[in-house]
């Protein structure tokens, strides 16, 4: 290849080039004409140059009673490297760290496509594995960044110090007891307003409605407290969590005005309510009240991890969601093809026979729409057979990422907790418990 073309070897270059990296005891001794098959690299060009001065600007230092060129570098790595001009080959241990193999690479001008495959493989493995973990670390530290700077604008604030009291109140659930106790209370509030809703629909239930009302004016309240306490309205609206909690309180208010536009100006019946389109408006906001739910995501952490995956993974979840697609219209028109000619067949249209391919690559099956020809059985069974191979393609990568950034958001709590809290010296606690014991 290029960078292993032989060069003219001068009557100098029989000699050995003595290299001393990260200050070694016995220095690498490299002959010129090893170090010259390389010569865009480092000590290539130490090797191939003719200038002293030059050489001088390729290395640290020069040491002249041994005649070594000094470099200032990590000697372990430098090891590999002084492998590849003897032996053409690089190697690369998995105990190196990726990123500074690559500074030391680039450094010495040895390219990564000269190791081995398997090496090669395993290393960018790491890289990607090391990338990923950085990447989530990047978020978790913009998240504490943008808390710090968050603090740092209540001292400029009207009633400073009083805001800062309760968005530590509603935010921060570990700060102090009744953060706590507000935490607590507001995941029970959800859970009782999804037990309420849920109680509203039977007829013999008449608590339900203002049970919900309850929960609503909390989910007001907390939401405007959390709105009068903010120090940045442009991050508070950005928020996703707080999208979430305006969703869940929005639809109950517009039940309210649509229903008393509706009595009010229409003055229909309650049993025409639902010919109208106010009525289908009105059944579109009670079925929004259910995504209340996702306020639990604002104190669970398996939730907000869930939630960081999905948006890591769009790009796998949008590759399965694709050839979910393909494979639907592809199993469907097969089977429509060779089913719909059938007496009393479900398979009447293409929309039919794409529910089915639903119903089955998803190894669902409703049972409500078969085949009924051997080909269209057959052509039933790779459809089904796709379908398991393909749900279980993506699982590892999402779990692995989801672990892992929650491994990491727990830490960053454990963090916070104890930051909060402070250190608890248990030693000082009990000497200060039997310090009266000893004057007795």
């Amino acid at each position: 290849e290029e960078d292993q073309e032989q060069f003219p070897v001068s009557p100098t270059k029989r000699f050995t080039l003595n290299i001393n990296v990260g200050g070694t005891v016995s220095a690498y001794r490299l002959p010129y004409q090893l170090a010259a098959r390389y010569p865009k690299s480092r000590i290539g060009r130490l090797a191939t140059c003719s200038e002293h001065s030059r050489r001088l600007d390729l290395c640290d230092d020069y040491i002249v009673h041994s005649q070594e060129f000094f470099f200032d570098r990590d000697p372990s790595v430098f090891h590999h490297i002084f492998t590849f001009y003897r032996t053409g080959v690089l190697w690369i241990k998995d105990e190196l760290c990726p990123r500074s193999f690559l500074e030391e690479m680039n450094y010495w001008g040895v390219r990564i496509r000269n190791t081995q495959r398997c090496c090669r493989i395993s290393f960018e493995e790491r890289q990607d594995e090391l990338n990923e973990q950085l990447r989530i670390q990047k978020l978790l530290l913009d998240e504490e960044r943008e808390i710090l700077e968050r603090e740092d604008l209540f001292c400029h604030m009207h009633c400073g110090p009083a805001r800062r009291a309760l968005w530590n109140l509603m935010e921060k659930p570990f700060s102090s007891v009744l953060a706590k106790v507000v935490a607590v209370a507001s995941s029970m509030f959800v859970l009782v307003s999804l037990v309420a809703m849920t109680l509203n629909t039977v007829e013999d239930m008449i608590y339900g409605e203002g049970v919900e009302t309850l929960c609503i004016a909390f989910f007001t309240l907390e939401y405007v407290l959390r709105l009068v306490s903010t120090p940045n309205l442009k991050q508070f609206g950005q928020s996703m969590l707080n999208t979430v909690d305006l969703i869940a309180i929005l639809p109950h208010y517009l039940q309210m005005v649509l229903e008393g536009f509706q009595y009010e100006d229409i003055h229909l019946d309650s049993e025409d309510i639902e010919t109208v389109g106010v009525g289908q408006v009105l059944r579109i906001m009670r079925l929004m009240r259910i995504f209340r739910i996702l306020k639990l995501a604002r104190h669970s952490t398996g939730l907000r991890a869930f939630g960081f995956t999905l948006r890591q993974c769009y790009q796998q979840v949008g590759c399965l969601l694709l050839f979910i697609a393909m494979a639907i219209f592809m199993f469907s028109a097969m089977v429509f093809t060779v089913e719909h000619d059938m007496s009393n067949t479900n398979f009447t249209s293409m929309p039919h026979a794409w529910w089915w391919a639903a119903a089955s690559i998803s190894t669902v099956g409703y049972g409500d729409m078969f085949p009924e020809t051997n080909l269209g059985r057959i052509f039933a069974f790779g459809c089904i057979s796709f379908g398991i191979i393909l749900n279980g393609m993506p699982i590892s990568i999402v779990y692995n990422k989801f672990s892992d950034y929650y491994a990491k958001l727990k830490a960053n709590e454990y963090t916070a907790i104890y930051k909060a809290r402070g250190k608890v010296h248990f030693s000082r606690r009990a000497l200060r418990r039997l310090a009266p014991n000893r004057k007795n």
